[in-house]
């Protein structure tokens, strides 16, 4: 079985059965530990989509974002990812169609136009953000991580500003995610893994008693795709 518990570094969690499904034969134990929660949000963001439509995912590197990338691809869209210099092959390999170095270039400054655009970092502001959209396009907004001034406010005060105009906007969708447990979804995610359309990707490994320094390499090293601990 696979799911989700309340956070914890533990090498045993209690879990309701509702948050818990059969783990995919083909995965392997870590894999199916990097599933659940970022997959599930991924999925929650991308669950309108529709085949042929042009999504954007800034952020695509990191652990939501790979999930993201692949469940997009897998859904018959158009998929452009955005990330760092270092990350540009893991995210093509994980299928998208074109990749956006956001070291060279800023996409919101660029001719394209998105049906559905996937921020997962929040280092833009609402105004850039809708300028990529399509009239009738879709922005989803998912937590993230530091604005460009290094500060965690910014992302902060965009899903907030995000979360007032979504009731007014008319031009464009606003949509603030909200991440829930979901069997129904999990399910959804072990058919996708076990038929290989997505395939969890893990940047390191620690054992149990080195969380600390998991940490670290999460925070300090800017780790892309999952970290996950061992017992």
């Amino acid at each position: 079985m696979f799911g989700e518990a309340e956070a914890a570094f533990a090498e045993y969690v209690c879990a309701p059965q509702t948050r818990l499904v059969a783990k995919p034969p083909n995965l392997t134990f870590e894999q199916a530990a990097a599933l659940p929660l970022a997959a599930n949000t991924a999925l929650m963001g991308l669950r309108d989509l529709t085949a042929g439509q042009h999504v954007l995912v800034n952020g695509a590197s990191g652990g939501v974002g790979t999930f993201a990338v692949q469940i997009a691809t897998a859904y018959g869209a158009e998929v452009t990812g955005v990330c760092s210099t270092r990350n540009v092959d893991l995210v093509r390999s994980l299928g998208a169609e074109h990749v956006v170095d956001y070291t060279h270039t800023d996409f919101t400054r660029e001719s394209a136009r998105y049906d559905v655009l996937l921020d997962l970092v929040g280092n833009h502001s609402l105004r850039e953000l809708r300028r990529t959209l399509k009239p009738g396009g879709t922005l989803v907004l998912s937590g993230g991580g530091v604005s460009r001034g290094g500060s965690l406010i910014g992302p902060i005060a965009l899903i907030v500003r995000g979360a007032l105009i979504g009731k007014f906007a008319r031009r464009h969708r606003v949509v603030v995610l909200e991440a829930v447990p979901s069997a129904a979804n999990l399910r959804v995610l072990a058919e996708l893994a076990e038929t290989g359309k997505i395939v969890p990707a893990i940047d390191r490994e620690y054992p149990l008693e080195q969380a600390p320094a998991a940490i670290g390499h999460l925070e300090v090293e800017h780790a892309r795709a999952k970290i996950v601990l061992t017992v």
